[in-house]
């Protein structure tokens, strides 16, 4: 519709169509300008964002910043300050206001600071200084942690408070050093030479340093912009974490270190997170041992339980066994009185076939023939009584083996109730209950006082 209305001028809109046109042609036309100016009518409502005018001598904008994009200010703009503006010129369509909406906003002074960091930042990542290659690994558990910082500042405590937390075991030590102004870089040089001197003199040496502190404006974090420190970083030997401003601040020092931050905080988390997972891990490991152990318990009641339902009383046993002694005594008793009766039997047919033959050698001869079937009915006897002896000595060993009554013989003891059942827990039993309990040799009637 825009090209309609360039081409024909005499086509007719509404108010509201034509501001709505001059919006798109502006914000089409100037994306992510940069604007130098002077702040003045500064208002700032109960809804967070920032509403005023950047003028300098020949005009003037209305400017808008909203909340989402002020929260990430590092100072806070007042009327008379020279700044620069980053953002995307617009329309307000219901009042026809020509307005820039502001996405950054820098004080005028630190526009030049900015094109000095990009030129360092460019210069050393040419050089390879930020190489990600060669950037030295973090020690997995750290002995002697060392924090160049400000003793005054909060980030140190924040750095000490996080350490101390997840890593008591650790050493902590403060390299003092200015974090802030025209001094501070060669401070902080310092005291990176200090450590390398205390670990040639001392059995505890340092295995990595945390370079922090908290936030500020771009001139606050200058130091850490300073290209002599960034080479100092560079050669040092130890691995090196900078934690230096806020998440959105970044520094030379972030870039050439071997690992970035983005708070002190995060710094101490990052150098203490191999001792907070070997932590967790032994509570899993914890966990899964005591879960083990529970389920072995389990599995071997159960097998107990099981046991104990398979396994048969001593009474029935013992009836089981006499039940089958009195079957040999039965079988025995017939098969001698079996015997007895074929020998008398055979008597009888001898002693009738002698008087039959009426021959004295015949008698003899058959008298002999009785004499060796009784003798061998006698052995028969002997062995057949031998062998049952043998097997009823065999299931009496067997049932004592399992007998409950052979543990007793050990100084275990059986109880049972008033009823004669077996007690297995206190939960069966109330104070004032009577007992028996029985011994190896005789049995005791006791009294219930207390239960545990």
């Amino acid at each position: 519709m825009c090209a309609d209305i360039v081409e024909h001028g005499d086509e007719i809109i509404s108010v509201g169509q034509l501001n709505q046109q001059a919006k798109k042609l502006l914000e089409n036309q100037f994306k992510g300008v940069s604007v130098l100016g002077e702040i003045s009518n500064i208002a700032r409502p109960s809804s967070g964002h920032i509403y005023f005018t950047l003028k300098d001598e020949d005009a003037a904008i209305r400017c808008a910043m909203f909340r989402s994009q002020n929260l990430r200010l590092n100072f806070e703009p007042q009327n008379g300050d020279q700044c620069v503006l980053k953002g995307q010129v617009s329309l307000y369509a219901p009042r026809g206001d020509y307005q820039l909406i502001v996405s950054s906003m820098q004080p005028a002074g630190a526009g030049n600071l900015m094109h000095q960091f990009e030129e360092l930042k460019k210069k050393l990542d040419v050089e390879g200084l930020f190489d990600q290659a060669i950037k030295k690994n973090l020690p997995k558990q750290p002995k002697h942690i060392g924090i160049i910082t400000s003793e005054s500042t909060a980030a140190f405590q924040d750095v000490l408070t996080t350490i101390e937390r997840r890593a008591p075991i650790s050493q902590v030590t403060l390299i003092p050093a200015m974090v802030q102004g025209d001094t501070a870089p060669r401070a902080l040089i310092a005291a990176l030479r200090s450590v390398l001197e205390f670990n040639d003199l001392n059995p505890n040496p340092f295995d990595v340093i945390i370079i922090c502190r908290g936030g500020g404006s771009i001139e606050d974090l200058w130091a850490f912009n300073n290209e002599s420190l960034a080479r100092e970083i560079f050669d040092f030997p130890l691995p090196i974490i900078s934690g230096v401003g806020h998440e959105i601040d970044f520094t030379i020092t972030d870039f050439v270190s071997d690992l970035r931050a983005p708070t002190p905080t995060a710094a101490a988390e990052l150098v203490t997170e191999n001792y907070f997972q070997l932590t967790d891990k032994l509570k899993e490991v914890k966990t899964n041992l005591s879960n083990l152990m529970q389920g072995l318990l389990a599995e071997n009641s159960q097998k107990i339980l099981f046991s104990a339902q398979s396994l048969k009383s001593p009474l029935t046993l013992l009836k089981e066994q006499s039940q089958s002694l009195d079957n040999f005594e039965l079988r025995l008793s017939g098969a001698i009185q079996s015997i007895a009766t074929s020998a008398k039997q055979n008597f009888q047919i001898l002693t009738s076939q002698m008087y039959q033959s009426s021959a004295l050698q015949k008698f003899r001869i058959y008298k002999d023939l009785l004499n060796n079937n009784l003798k061998s009915l006698k052995v028969q006897q002997a062995n057949l009584i031998e062998k049952r002896k043998l097997t009823l000595q065999s299931m009496s060993s067997n049932l004592k083996a399992v007998s409950p009554l052979a543990v007793l013989d050990r100084g275990y003891a059986i109880v049972m109730n008033n009823k004669g059942q077996v007690l297995k827990s206190s939960k069966e039993v109330k104070v004032g209950d009577i007992l028996k309990s029985r011994l190896a040799k005789g049995e005791l009637i006791s009294n219930v006082s207390k239960k545990n």
